[in-house]
């Protein structure tokens, strides 16, 4: 069995994540969640100390997972945790597209192999931006995340509480 590295922001962390982490054991054995600060992306909603504990608490059924924080190239990510290649989760054709780039430029200046695994058909509509937008306005996102994630949100984000219907 192999070692791979799963990159990502995970900001936050939801069930096509954890989809991808779990066919990743399944078929590689160990696994290291990087959990990444991208600066392409706005700063984010967790901390990378609160992403990594609602990952931890998420996975407490995987014992060959573990998580590491990450600043800096996915490659370099790649040869800090021992792993022999990273793993990718495809939701549509347009995330091929990018990850193929990806892939290819990592695989140009390190050697480093990407493989992908496609999410669950239920889960390719799922996006942490989407989740942190959902969230924000007082939705249920209960559906999309795993419990730990669902709490932290709704400690960030209360439910809304819907306008009276009575008379005055």
């Amino acid at each position: 069995m192999a070692t791979v590295l799963y990159p990502g922001s995970f900001d936050p962390l939801h069930l096509g994540h954890l989809d991808v982490i779990e066919q990743s054991v399944e078929l590689f054995g160990d696994v290291t969640v990087g959990v990444m600060h991208n600066p392409s992306k706005p700063s984010g909603m967790f901390t990378l100390e609160q992403r990594t504990a609602m990952i931890r608490a998420s996975i407490e059924h995987l014992s060959s997972v573990r998580i590491m924080t990450f600043a800096g190239l996915a490659v370099d990510a790649v040869k800090q945790s021992g792993a022999s290649f990273i793993v990718k989760g495809l939701r549509t054709g347009g995330d091929f597209e990018v990850e193929q780039q990806m892939a290819h430029t990592n695989f140009a200046v390190s050697g480093v192999r990407t493989v992908y695994l496609p999410c669950k058909p239920a889960l390719v509509s799922i996006s942490s931006r989407f989740i942190r937008e959902i969230a924000q306005y007082g939705g249920d996102v209960t559906s999309l995340v795993t419990a730990p994630v669902a709490a932290e949100l709704a400690l960030l984000f209360p439910a809304k509480q819907s306008p009276s219907t009575g008379n005055a």
